[in-house]
């Protein structure tokens, strides 16, 4: 008798996505090796930790699964693992409307969401990053450490110099990159820029914000919406004016997560900004259009965040559609005397396209916490 074959509910989540996955890929012209299906698994597994803390499973009605697959096709595609350590990529569940309403309140489902780490963008620099050769391990340059900027003699480059003390918060990041010619280029970014991708943030805070002026911005009157966005820009130039001191500014913090204003976490959150900044300055190569439109989504914040309100606002409108009856004379030019029966009738009524009266308020692109150069 043979022995009968076990299987936990994570196991069966693997077996379900993996086929899956590598058949879209290989529909888009990409195999998916041994490390991309370690990559899939070692994902599906960080998901179900994250699903376990909010005592959920995949099976569970109150998860929305449709972007799964989404999630999954980035991780496989741009080989990003969530084992790494540290890490490259996280997971985070989230409540989002479902346009719904039961008892006159709003239905919610819980919705996964991915974030790419510093150091998921170092692997995908030295994966696709054009003619790199290496990538060195980055600098951090802290406030009270010797530094000095590379120096041009037209096409010479002087390197910089950085002696490091240890003292002092981080001001700059540094990347050293070896070309395939065996060039260094050094892609710095600064503290200070990061105060533009938290202007970013704070306005995909205030997406949704009415400042008391409505209950609800989708069904504010034009005047309103007048006064929200004077009162959006009054918010967001004070932010601008304050730089990163507006992450202590009270009349700001309700629009700034914690991840940013939190002491424990705020400065992890600078280094990792600036990482970012730095490594989207360096060309890539991904070879295939289909990557290259993945990492646009995976790494993206302004279309996270699209894709965000897109979900969380779907069928809430109406949409009211209306039949116009449209009259069309036959041609009689030939002056027959022959009676018509009713379906040769000189004037037939037929249906015309149908009219889309949408008053639906169209869905704004938010600002991206991308490129700041």
């Amino acid at each position: 008798m043979s022995n009968p074959v076990y299987s936990t509910a994570l196991t069966k989540v693997n077996d379900t996505f993996l086929p899956m996955i590598e058949n879209q890929l290989v529909g888009n012209g990409l195999n998916m090796d041994q490390y991309a299906k370690q990559c899939v698994m070692n994902a599906l597994s960080a998901i179900n930790s994250a699903l376990d803390a909010k005592q959920l499973t995949f099976a569970d009605d109150q998860l929305d699964k449709s972007n799964v697959t989404t999630i999954l096709l980035q991780i496989a595609s741009l080989k990003l693992n969530a084992a790494a350590s540290p890490r490259e990529v996280f997971f985070t569940i989230r409540n989002v409307k479902t346009g719904k309403k039961e008892n006159n309140r709003d239905v919610y489902k819980k919705v996964i969401e991915m974030g790419v780490e510093g150091d998921g963008n170092d692997a995908i620099l030295s994966r696709f990053g054009r003619h790199v050769k290496e990538v060195r391990q980055y600098w951090l340059v802290r406030e009270d450490d010797i530094f000095e900027y590379p120096s041009f003699n037209g096409l010479e480059m002087i390197p910089p110099r950085w002696t490091p003390k240890g003292k002092g918060p981080v001001v700059r990041v540094v990347y050293p990159v070896i070309r395939d010619n065996d060039i260094i280029d050094y892609y710095i970014s600064e503290r200070e820029e990061v105060a533009k991708n938290l202007v970013a943030h704070i306005n995909n805070g205030m997406m949704n914000e009415t400042f008391g002026i409505c209950a609800d911005r989708y069904n504010a009157t034009a005047e309103q919406k007048k006064q929200i966005t004077a009162k959006k820009s009054e918010y967001l130039k004070k932010a601008a004016e304050l730089g990163l001191g507006a992450l202590d500014d009270p009349d700001l913090l309700q629009w700034i997560s914690p991840a940013w204003s939190e002491f424990h976490s705020r400065e992890s959150m600078l280094i990792r900004k600036m990482r970012n900044n730095a490594v989207k300055k360096i060309p890539k190569d991904f070879g295939n259009a289909f990557v290259e439109m993945v990492h646009s989504e995976a790494t993206d914040d302004g279309y996270t965040e699209s894709r965000r309100e897109i979900v969380e606002n779907s069928n809430s409108q109406p949409i009211d559609v209306e039949f116009e009856a449209r009259t069309i004379p036959m041609d009689n030019s030939d002056n027959s005397s022959e009676l018509e029966s009713p379906a040769q009738s000189t004037n037939k009524t037929e249906p015309a396209s149908a009219v889309i009266n949408n008053d639906a308020a169209p869905i704004s692109s938010p600002g991206a916490d991308g490129p700041l150069f």
